[in-house]
């Protein structure tokens, strides 16, 4: 794992990273600034529970995302959930997180498509006892007004990020981020067609995928 600053609030963002690319890059630094996080955590998924098993194995994927984020000391990759065996399930690594960092704010990045099935997720009642949650919200999609999720962000929400400081779990953040229509599938695409990729991932993750020719042997494994 790359260090970066270790006090001061935590932003932990999950994905498969598939590859990363600018709109994972731009939301969590917008995230980051709204929330005023000391640090952002970049952690690809091992296992992840709910989507297809990821094309590029783990070792590149966390390659990926170092090329990413070097050169922003805000951002760092923590892989400990490729280290850890079966299913990726969130409630897992926030109890590892917090058993390390005691009292200090962590906040989970959710798009708004997630928090709406936040319901679904395994043990999610115990998810905002061990930290905030960071929701990205982009057109398109509308906070709940109604349900559990409705009356928990009545109860929950804050107004501005720096209020999810004030406590070291169990409050929502809801901040606008730019929407950028970049998708990992359609990156893999350009890569596996032999496509440039250029100007949707950064320059490094550009020649390590050129590279390192993940994509071009996943389609041949699948």
């Amino acid at each position: 794992m790359s260090s970066a600053q270790g006090s001061g609030a935590m932003g932990v963002f999950g994905g498969t990273f598939d590859p990363v690319h600018y709109g994972h890059l731009r939301t969590a630094l917008e995230l980051l600034e709204y929330a005023e996080l000391a640090q952002m955590r970049f952690m690809p998924a091992g296992v992840p529970p709910h989507r297809a098993t990821p094309h590029a194995d783990a070792r590149t994927r966390v390659a990926l995302v170092q090329a990413a984020i070097e050169g922003e000391s805000r951002f760092c990759v923590d892989d400990r959930e490729l280290r850890r065996d079966g299913p990726s399930w969130t409630v897992d690594t926030l109890r590892e997180l917090r058993s390390e960092h005691g009292a200090r704010p962590i906040c989970l990045v959710v798009g708004m498509d997630a928090f709406i099935g936040l319901t679904s997720w395994h043990r999610w009642e115990e998810i905002l006892d061990l930290a905030h949650l960071l929701v990205a919200h982009r057109p398109g999609w509308q906070a709940p007004a109604d349900g559990v999720l409705g009356q928990l962000l009545r109860e929950r929400r804050v107004d501005t990020g720096a209020a999810l400081h004030a406590s070291r779990a169990g409050r929502i953040g809801i901040c606008a981020v730019t929407q950028l229509e970049i998708s990992s599938s359609a990156i893999r695409e350009l890569v596996r067609a032999g496509r440039e990729p250029r100007y949707l991932v950064p320059d490094p993750v550009c020649r390590l995928l050129a590279a390192s020719g993940c994509y071009k042997a996943a389609a041949e494994r699948h």
